[in-house]
């Protein structure tokens, strides 16, 4: 199907630009519609509760590119969306942020999270994939990945097909071009669902370069040790813990959780990058983790609202 949003830009001189000249950091999943909801007091059943509810672009490999963009590096997102206007909206707002985004149209709508954020941050999620889960390694142009220095793959990419194929594909032509990839296992239900051995074997296949993953979803494999060049361990306000070392996250209040762990794996990333010891990536990743859960939402906010 032909892409939702042009692969090609014009520059002032109106000349074709090729995302193969700009892209530096990809992932590849979900762009949804986030349903954030913060109630005011404890939710009483069969009657009201005053809320906060806001709406927005989520997903995890859409909410890594925002931050990954606001870090200043080039970010670029492959994504299947519906051909509807919640996919539109949500590919102009991630645009907006200075993510180049490459998606196929699928007959699905556009999936959507509806997320309960609690009183101390902790986030209950409803979700429906949606349109993303049908991509397929077909839908992939290899210029997409043309000069890419690093694939970021959520394991919500690896759950499902056809889009696990897909993720495998783009993480292929990555490798080939000489870049790094990154995995974040994304989930315990999911990872439980897929099968811990299963997930284990593919990893030892795809020899990620960087490993993320929360506490429970490391226990839900049996450790990470092993699976990767550099394996982290996420432990929310506790900081992580990588190479054998904890670093400490500042002291914040929580306001929303959401996105945090994007938020971390982005800054990682982009440190990592640029020749950061995993020790000195991690400690700029849980200051950027520390500054997301300060403010309600997935994502960092416009630079709009940031210069207001």
């Amino acid at each position: 199907m032909a892409p939702a949003a042009n692969p090609c830009r014009e520059d002032r001189d109106g000349a074709r630009l090729t995302a193969a000249i700009l892209v530096a950091v990809l992932s590849i999943g979900d762009l949804v519609l986030d349903i954030t909801i913060v109630p005011e007091r404890r939710i009483q059943p069969d009657d009201d509760t005053p809320a906060s509810i806001t709406l927005g672009g989520g997903g995890q490999s859409a909410n890594f590119c925002a931050w990954v963009a606001s870090l200043g590096e080039e970010a670029t997102l492959v994504t299947r969306i519906g051909d509807d206007d919640a996919g539109r909206q949500a590919v102009a707002e991630l645009e907006a942020q200075s993510v180049r985004v490459f998606a196929t149209l699928g007959a699905d709508p556009t999936g959507a999270i509806a997320i309960l954020v609690g009183p101390d941050g902790d986030r209950t999620m409803l979700t429906q994939r949606g349109a993303s889960v049908g991509l397929r390694p077909e839908d992939l142009q290899p210029e997409w990945f043309e000069g890419a220095k690093l694939l970021h793959v959520p394991a919500y990419s690896l759950f499902h097909e056809p889009l696990a194929s897909a993720a495998q594909a783009a993480a292929g032509m990555v490798r080939r071009g000489g870049g790094n990839l990154a995995i974040d296992l994304s989930s315990v239900a999911g990872l439980i669902e897929y099968g811990p051995a299963r997930m284990r074997s593919l990893l030892q296949s795809l020899k990620p370069d960087l490993l993320f993953a929360t506490s429970p979803e490391a226990e839900a494999l049996g450790g990470i040790d092993g699976l990767a060049r550099s394996a982290v361990t996420k432990l929310g306000p506790g900081g992580c813990l990588v190479g054998g070392r904890r670093v400490n996250a500042p002291a914040v209040e929580v306001v929303d959780a959401t996105g945090a762990g994007d938020a971390f794996a982005a800054a990682f990333c982009a440190s990592f990058l640029h020749g950061a010891s995993p020790v000195e990536a991690a400690e700029s990743a849980v200051a950027v983790a520390a500054d997301a859960v300060s403010r309600v939402g997935a994502r960092p906010p416009s630079r709009a609202t940031a210069s207001s």
